[in-house]
């Protein structure tokens, strides 16, 4: 089945396990908490995005070469996606972060209303998710996360 052959495949998939997963322990080092909810969150260090877009190309280069058709789509893709990654989705977070500020003072203003001491909590506010994109230096690792995992898949590979 070529499927299970298809290494550039697997190498990004692997690259987006791996990254989600070191998001843990480099969380706990930087914070001495354990989050685990981090292995299915958007954001943070390093990118799995651009982990799974690097590992992508660097498979495709290996198995075609970089000056195949194919390595090309799949270069620009990477770009877009790490363009995008610093770009529109950062700045979504950053708007989730002043919606929510907005959100927690109209809270503030109404908890003196007759019926809102009432409500049970979930009816109150929903928060919007603020950790959406990266921080550049989250996607260059992330980036070099990619690469260096399918440089090493690819020598274990061809053993």
């Amino acid at each position: 089945m070529d499927l299970f052959l298809n290494f550039p495949l697997w190498f990004a998939l692997t690259a987006i396990f791996f990254a989600q997963f070191v998001k843990v322990p480099l969380h706990f080092i930087v914070t001495k908490k354990w989050d685990w909810s981090l292995l299915t969150s958007t954001g943070g260090m390093p990118s799995s995005h651009s982990a799974a877009v690097t590992a992508l190309s660097t498979g495709v280069a290996l198995q075609e070469g970089l000056g195949s058709p194919l390595f090309a789509v799949s270069a620009v893709f990477a770009i877009i996606v790490m363009f995008d990654a610093t770009g529109v989705r950062r700045q979504a977070g950053e708007h989730a972060i002043v919606l929510n500020q907005l959100t927690s003072d109209f809270q503030r203003f109404i908890e003196e209303a007759k019926d809102w001491p009432d409500k049970p909590e979930h009816e109150k506010r929903d928060e919007l998710k603020e950790l959406l994109g990266h921080k550049p230096v989250e996607v260059f690792f992330g980036g070099l996360t990619g690469i260096g995992l399918a440089l090493i898949l690819h020598y274990f590979f061809n053993l």
